[in-house]
């Protein structure tokens, strides 16, 4: 029951985070969509993906839609709908070789595209290192080697020099929230944000869980008694902020929480927190080291 409950709540928040896998790279490459680098007929679906290709220098002739601005090269080619509900009647008529999505669409993705007769490849971004294993294969299958490395290894760098800054011997417990108006779910560690707090230092209060996001029980959690609570709003910020608000000053339990006690709540912007990594995902994690190091 509890994992349906958890795929149900998924899929109603996957439409309100289209926005929020959108990375802000800024546009770049001049080619047009006719002067291919691959003789493959390539769709993204998702904005983290398309500004990797652009930035391994391979056009697309699909691209999601989005409210984010693509890199230039892309700004005219064809949509393909957004990133949770992709227009399959559309990609058809693209004849692509290949469409990329990501591993946490996949479940309910591959088998509309084998039903399609649509070949996909689903992308591992549950975590920044997980991306970069990506960056390094698209390098390889499209010949980008050079340009692969090069994006990995400046990611790489400022990954590190980012870490450099972590105190050592602390290990705050952290406890994360990701939600839309009306609900909201637990990160457990296998989630992107999960990672990202066990990449800086912390420790996620849910130890132990297979799937990326539960349902809450308030009870537990504070059992667990986290030193710190991260807060995602996505798709619709101002409302989700303004939800978990009335929720910890409504719901009394919040109240006997340290992390409540301590003024150690934190809502995270959802410019550079999203579901799954992307190229902006170096920066989230920069600020997510100096909020829960904060003095």
């Amino acid at each position: 029951m509890r994992r349906s409950f958890c795929l149900l709540l998924i899929s109603l928040l996957c439409p309100f985070l289209i926005a929020c896998t959108a990375s802000n790279e800024e546009a770049t490459g001049t080619k047009s969509a006719t002067q291919s680098v691959t003789d493959e007929r390539i769709v993204a679906t998702t904005v983290a993906i398309t500004n990797i290709f652009a930035k391994l220098d391979i056009d697309l002739v699909g691209v999601p839609e989005t409210a984010t601005t693509l890199p230039k090269r892309y700004q005219e080619v064809t949509t393909v709908g957004g990133p949770m509900n992709p227009d399959l009647e559309v990609i058809t008529s693209l004849k692509p070789d290949i469409v990329y999505g990501t591993t946490t669409l996949e479940s309910e993705q591959k088998a509309n595209y084998q039903a399609a007769n649509i070949p996909a490849n689903f992308l591992d971004f549950t975590s920044i290192s997980s991306m970069f294993g990506e960056i390094d294969s698209l390098g390889t299958e499209y010949n980008r080697e050079a340009e692969a490395k090069t994006l990995v290894d400046g990611l790489k760098a400022q990954m590190q020099t980012a870490k450099a800054k972590i105190p050592t011997g602390e290990n705050p417990k952290v406890l994360i929230l990701m939600g839309i108006p009306g609900s909201y779910l637990v990160c457990t560690e296998n989630s992107f944000l999960g990672n990202l707090v066990k990449e800086a230092g912390g420790e996620n209060i849910v130890q132990g869980e297979k799937v990326e996001y539960l349902a809450s029980n308030t009870e537990y959690l504070q059992q667990a008694n986290p030193d710190i609570i991260l807060r995602a709003a996505h798709g619709m910020p101002s409302e989700v902020v303004e939800m978990f608000k009335q929720e910890f000053e409504t719901n009394d339990i919040w109240q006997h929480f340290s992390a409540v006690k301590k003024n150690r709540v934190y809502d995270l912007d959802s410019e550079y927190f999203g579901m799954t990594a992307n190229l902006d995902s170096i920066t989230a994690f920069e600020k997510l080291i100096s909020i829960m190091y904060k003095e």
